[in-house]
């Protein structure tokens, strides 16, 4: 009987063994279940973060990059005055990056035929164009100026703000916006956020006419429509026009203290980096507390103050450099190098035949390191990618 009852307990103990570890296995097994689904989830939140849509646009832009010729690559850091002629060849000649647009482009042609003509261009180029014009409002308007393209030019923005404060300003904005993209133009080369209070001064028509903190809001709510509905933009004119003198015409030079610069004159720009501007021109002026001996469109030092100081990391681009303020400071293809040399992006150009071939021989001089080159390419790529303009 003893015997029996320690058998009896030993059973039942083993049983009760069994029961505890199958309750444990589906613990176990649950527990994994429940952490794959986890990392499902996991795993869905990352691919849905736009951080990753950026991190694949980048890799986009890298395998594109590694696929280039040097003379591809650097054709890409151009972005030139549309030619009245051969504008078709020299697409596939120079592997442009982009064109700009005049008036002359636009003018006793109709939006059929400009459309043709941009889709033309396309056609042509290996990746896609930036097509890009001056359409500020006021005084620069290089479409609306046509009424085949709009009943009256449209305004600037100083008339605007009076008119109907920030949401005609708003409206207007997406109204340029449609009117370029139908006809084939995904950038423009807006808006001013130059800082100008004074009617006297050269830049004042083309600047909203308003105080720093007043400026700074403009060209954040035109940045905002423009990112919105995926037509590039251009912040200009950096480091600020101030009272300058038209570098159109000659060289301007700029005396004003760096502090000035700090609390005036950079808010805009900074305004509109934080509004996701992916692109900032530079001014031909010699800023003197900033460079005494560059054009600031040619100075390293500008440059970093830009990268460094406002934490600007999209494409910087260069104000023409056919301007008289360039044209009688250096020679066409010594320009060009230079301004690769001081951190441009692209080069906003009329001469591209000559300076084209220039940057090109001074990368295989190793006067321009390669590594320079792709850096500015993968810039533009990637604001590219992020424009839809390649697919």
């Amino acid at each position: 009987m003893k015997i029996f009852h320690i058998k009896y307990i030993k059973i039942i103990g083993t049983l009760l063994c069994l029961c505890m570890l199958m309750t444990s296995c589906k613990l176990v097994f649950n527990g994994t279940k429940d952490s794959e689904r986890n990392k499902e989830k996991i795993e869905k939140v990352v691919i849905s973060d736009p951080v990753e849509k950026q991190m694949s646009d980048l890799e986009k832009a890298h395998q594109i990059l590694n696929e280039m010729s040097l003379e591809e690559k650097v054709g890409q850091m151009f972005i030139v005055r549309c030619p009245q002629e051969n504008a078709i060849q020299s697409i596939s000649k120079y592997h442009l990056g982009g064109y700009i647009l005049f008036g002359r482009d636009f003018k006793n042609k109709t939006q059929e035929e400009v459309s043709l003509n941009i889709q033309s261009y396309q056609n042509a180029s290996k990746i896609d164009m930036l097509i890009g014009v001056d359409e500020e409002g006021g005084t620069v308007n290089r479409v609306s100026a046509y009424n085949q393209f709009r009943s009256s030019r449209f305004k600037s923005p100083q008339n605007l703000y009076k008119e109907g404060g920030w949401a005609l300003i708003a409206k207007d904005t997406e109204e340029k916006v449609t009117l370029l993209k139908s006809l084939g133009i995904n950038l423009n080369m807006a808006p001013v956020g130059d800082v100008s209070t004074n009617q006297d001064d050269y830049m004042y028509a083309r600047t909203f006419g308003k105080d720093a903190k007043l400026t700074s809001q403009y060209v954040q709510k035109v940045v905002g429509v423009m990112n919105n509905n995926k037509l590039g933009c251009v912040l200009k004119h950096f480091p600020g026009y101030g009272d300058n003198l038209d570098t159109h015409t000659g060289m301007a030079y700029d005396y004003r203290s760096y502090e000035s610069f700090v609390k005036n004159d950079f808010l805009p720009f900074i305004s509109g980096i934080k509004a996701g501007a992916d692109a900032i021109l530079v001014s031909h002026n010699i800023v003197d507390c900033m460079d005494s001996q560059y054009p600031a469109s040619l100075s390293a030092k500008v440059h970093q103050i830009l990268r460094k100081d406002l934490s600007f990391d999209g494409v910087i681009i260069t104000d023409d450099l056919y301007m008289d303020a360039i044209q009688k400071y250096t020679k066409a293809e010594e320009a060009a190098v230079v301004a690769v040399l001081a951190g441009n992006d692209m080069i906003c150009c009329t001469d591209f035949d000559v300076q084209i071939p220039a940057v090109i021989e001074a990368v295989k001089n190793e006067i321009i390191s390669e590594d320079t080159i792709d850096q500015s390419v993968i810039r533009i790529l990637c604001w590219k990618l992020i424009l839809d303009i390649i697919e």
